[in-house]
């Protein structure tokens, strides 16, 4: 457990650095609802982070516009 919550940790950190500051604010502002970091997106409109919480999904687009119903496909997970 110890090892999944450090290489999670490590994950996201990892990602924080690919935020701008207004992204940066809106994840601290989803993370208070109960959403984690899942990746960060490189777009030539620039970088989209992607957030869940259960099975809720949120993005936030350049300009730290929070989407909560984005049209995002993931891969399933093994």
């Amino acid at each position: 457990m110890t090892n999944e919550r450090r290489q999670m940790d490590k994950d996201i950190h990892f990602f924080w650095e690919d935020l701008n500051l207004a992204q940066k604010f809106s994840v601290a502002e989803l993370q208070r609802f109960g959403y984690d970091l899942l990746f960060v997106r490189h777009m030539t409109e620039g970088n989209l982070a992607i957030l869940a919480a259960g099975s809720k999904l949120a993005a936030i687009d350049i300009e730290g516009q929070i989407d909560t119903e984005p049209r995002v496909t993931l891969r399933p997970s093994y």
